[in-house]
């Protein structure tokens, strides 16, 4: 089992920045992809950015391309988001999630995550 914890969360008025950081241990972290997804109450969870086990590949959702940032550190056993200029919009639980993927592979899984945090809040005022 790979245990994840989010950390970082809080509130913050529109146009300012929070840092997630998403704690693994459990299982060889490098050995995961990372994902970050959000969801508000009622609906479901978005894949909103991703990275590959060697952080040679990145992925964002439109809605947060530009923004937000995500990137790990394999020595720390740990993946960031970095969000910047916040809207009202972005306020949501915020997951970080883990996917075991070959060694050389490259791939930013979308979905079939194995392992997710417990959530963090974000909340933007506007």
């Amino acid at each position: 089992q790979m245990q994840l914890v989010e950390s970082g969360g809080g509130l913050v008025q529109a146009g300012g920045s929070l840092r997630l950081s998403c704690a693994a241990s459990g299982r060889p972290f490098s050995s995961y992809a990372m994902g970050w997804f959000r969801q508000a109450p009622g609906k479901e969870r978005v894949f909103i950015a991703g990275i590959s086990r060697n952080a040679a590949r990145i992925y964002y959702a439109d809605s947060v391309k530009g923004r937000f940032t995500i990137s790990r550190d394999n020595a720390k056993n740990t993946a960031y988001l970095q969000m910047n200029s916040l809207k009202p919009e972005d306020t949501d639980v915020y997951y970080c999630a883990a996917k075991f993927v070959p060694l050389g592979a490259t791939v930013i899984p979308t979905s079939g995550y194995d392992y997710w945090g417990q959530g963090t809040q974000v909340t933007v005022s506007s």
